[in-house]
């Protein structure tokens, strides 16, 4: 049986909703590249069926923030998914803030162990610094999603070593939650064989 992952990459392209930005980086964009980049890893396996909340970078979910976010979360629990996992990229008034970290509705839940383990995995292959996984039931996304829900703060688009990371190691953040999601559910890693 097919585990069941749906890929929400954070805010729209334009209009409401949009993410932030930082040395001239969009959030909407990086959080598109590294779900799409997840999916992949995850459709290539066999062991997953995968649904992505923007299914092309110019995709626009909903008609305001609200909306945008209710649609998100009511496409996951309509599926139904088992896993919600959901991607956006940080941002802070001190630009020396850095690392990564992840959101959920409720410690020591099986989001707080799934969140460990992506965590875990994204600073091993992006060399991110571990903020760790921090609660927050006011989110949305975390809040009204009827499976475990996580939400990936990658790193801060506003610091310089952070901001170069994401927009060069997208694939290697997409690597890293593929891999927490793998130690989440004690799955082997498979050997893709070479075409």
């Amino acid at each position: 049986m097919a585990v069941k992952i749906f890929i929400d990459q954070g805010h729209n392209p334009v209009g409401h909703n949009t993410g932030a930005e930082g040395f001239g980086i969009r959030e909407q964009d990086v959080t598109y590249q590294v779900g799409l980049y997840l999916a992949e890893l995850l459709k290539a396996d066999g062991r997953f069926q995968v649904k992505m909340s923007r299914n092309t970078p110019d995709e626009i979910l909903g008609t305001s923030n609200a909306s945008s976010l209710r649609e998100r979360v009511n496409r996951a629990n309509a599926w139904p998914a088992d896993y919600f996992i959901s991607i956006h990229a940080n941002a802070n008034l001190n630009e020396n803030v850095h690392g990564s970290e992840c959101y959920v509705y409720k410690a020591y839940s099986d989001a707080y162990y799934l969140a460990e383990d992506i965590l875990e995995g994204m600073v091993s292959q992006v060399g991110t610094k571990d903020n760790g996984v921090r609660i927050n039931p006011s989110l949305y996304v975390l809040r009204r999603t009827t499976m475990p829900a996580v939400l990936v703060e990658l790193a801060y688009l506003t610091n310089d070593e952070d901001a170069k990371l994401l927009l060069n190691e997208q694939q290697a953040f997409a690597e890293g939650i593929y891999q927490g999601i793998l130690s989440y559910l004690n799955l082997e890693a498979q050997q893709i064989a070479a075409p």
